[in-house]
């Protein structure tokens, strides 16, 4: 049986329509209009434990929504949502017990005060038994390399810092579930690569269920096994990052580099997608064979140096959501 189902869900929410002007405020003022706004339509999926999931689309596209309905802080308009025995929504005491949630934008530490004190804070808050705190502490803090700055104020720390000690502060009481928002969002090359890095070992060692939103494709290919993609509340895909390239993929890169640059001569099936330094960055038709596109490409243009790319998730997701 899933440990998380959401079965046909829908979210509408009630905007306020401004009139224009002072007139159009006085009489919104006695007669209000109103627009109603589907944020989530009819959105079906299930996951198992233990499984890490990216749960993408553009702004708007109704990602956070989703969140805040698993996590109990809305109440869907229609459907049912089920995490392990709980209905987030009609249980959210016993519910918000169970899962661990990491904003990129919002911090969970106080800002005065050091890591540790907020750490000891979330037992009493949690009420953690004393030998899972202190492993559960003490294994994080290798994890994430805080000892260098576990007792600073918060105030001190690097947004790094802060995003590790965040996401070991979610997980210190063993949440079933983690919920994840932009977590490497403004972080560096090094930041990133370590939280990634994490996030697997979390899963890896507890068996956590977790759900990533982000931006960052990259967070997706390092990360997850699976992919929901989602656009204007509606489920467009949802499956392996496999099945996922292999839908949506129409072709594929190959790099040239060359002594001096030659003249571009536009070939059916080839397109010309960047120009810099006397290299070529050519975009191949998914019905061209990679051998057949390398012998064409060779004999007509002779490079010093030629090589085969994948397209990039991140290219590809930007094409459904322009599509």
């Amino acid at each position: 049986m899933p440990f998380i189902e959401v079965k046909n869900v829908s979210k509408n929410f009630k905007i306020f329509k401004n009139r224009p002007g002072l007139c159009g405020a006085v009489i919104s003022l006695f007669h209000r209009e109103y627009e109603i706004k589907k944020a989530v339509s009819d959105i079906s999926f299930s996951l198992e434990k233990g499984e890490i999931t990216g749960y993408i689309g553009p702004n708007g596209a109704g990602k956070s929504t989703t969140i805040k309905m698993l996590s109990g802080v809305l109440t869907p308009d229609e459907g049912e949502i089920k995490v392990g025995d709980i209905i987030p929504y009609k249980e959210r005491k016993k519910n918000a017990k169970r899962i661990g949630v990491v904003f990129g934008q919002r911090s969970q530490l106080y800002w005065d005060l050091p890591v540790s004190d907020t750490f000891s804070l979330y037992q009493k808050l949690y009420e953690i038994p004393k030998a899972l705190y202190d492993h559960n502490k003490e294994m994080y803090i290798d994890l994430f390399d805080m000892s260098g700055f576990i007792n600073q104020s918060v105030r001190q720390l690097s947004l790094g810092q802060k995003m590790k000690a965040n996401l070991a502060l979610s997980m210190l009481h063993d949440p079933d579930v983690l919920y994840l928002d932009e977590p490497t969002i403004g972080l560096d090359v090094m930041s990133r690569k370590n939280l990634r890095r994490g996030i697997k070992a979390l899963n890896r060692e507890k068996n956590t269920t977790i759900i990533l939103t982000t931006h960052d494709m990259s967070d997706i290919e390092a990360v997850c096994d699976r992919l929901i993609v989602i656009d204007l509340g509606r489920k467009l895909f949802d499956g392996s990052l496999e099945n996922f390239k292999n839908l949506y993929e129409d072709g594929f890169m190959i790099k040239m580099e060359f002594a001096d640059l030659p003249e571009w001569e536009a070939l059916p099936g080839f397109t010309l997608k960047g120009n810099d330094n006397n290299i070529w960055n050519i975009k191949v038709e998914k019905n061209i064979r990679c051998k057949d596109a390398l012998n064409t490409l060779i004999n007509h243009y002779n490079p010093e140096n030629i090589s085969v790319h994948e397209q990039d998730i991140e290219d590809i997701v930007q094409r459904i959501f322009t599509e």
